[in-house]
């Protein structure tokens, strides 16, 4: 038995975000790019200037009264975009969430060697999600791990800002903490000049002897 014809569905086209050559519609646009004389040319002047060069003619300020035109190689032009694009996406930086956990009966030696690691990752941009785990009956002391997590938010005021209290969800209890911005340091002022001293005269001012 024949297989039915599958029914062809083309690919969608990706929309080119610039209006390039044939696909510029205004009647004049201004014209720069190199080696040619910026000014405002009809569209047909400025597509011929386009191909004498073999080059593009690539609508980069649509809104402008005329339109701004530049004279380019557009693959290449495209290419420069991406690049800028991906190298831009690579400077932004990555949030980190770090978790630290406690206990309702966290001692001060464990707890010192916790607040630590918060001071390390807050100084490196991380955020914090600290949180105190209640096993079994230990829910009874919720208030107990409450005042943990709000000694551990004030033992790293400095460092840090608080995103969001203490709240318990399930049989956890969770504090959020986020880095704060370092301020830059002010430039000291200059000190000023001394004053010269004239030629011939002591400390008090009198001619010298």
């Amino acid at each position: 038995m024949a297989t039915p014809n599958r029914r062809y569905i083309p690919r969608a086209q990706v929309e080119e975000p610039f209006k390039i050559n044939q696909k510029i519609t205004a009647r004049e646009v201004r014209l720069v790019g190199d080696n040619i004389e910026q000014g405002i040319y009809s569209i047909d002047q400025a597509r011929r200037l386009a191909q004498e060069q073999n080059l593009d003619l690539v609508e980069i300020s649509p809104t402008a009264v005329p339109p701004v035109c530049r004279v380019i190689d557009y693959s290449k032009f495209k290419y420069e975009q991406k690049k800028k694009t991906r190298e831009l996406k690579a400077k932004q930086t990555k949030v980190i969430l770090k978790e630290i956990r406690f206990g309702p009966n966290t001692d001060d030696h464990d707890f010192a060697f916790k607040l630590k690691h918060a001071q390390e990752f807050l100084k490196e941009g991380a955020k914090i999600k600290a949180y105190v785990h209640f096993v079994g009956r230990s829910i009874v002391f919720k208030e107990r791990g409450e005042i943990l997590l709000l000694k551990f938010a004030q033992a790293l005021e400095d460092l840090a800002k608080v995103e969001q209290l203490p709240k318990l969800e399930g049989k956890r209890m969770f504090l959020y903490l986020a880095p704060k911005a370092v301020a830059p340091a002010k430039p000291k002022p200059a000190a000023a000049p001394a004053a010269p001293k004239e030629a011939g005269k002591d400390k008090a001012g009198q001619p010298a002897s």
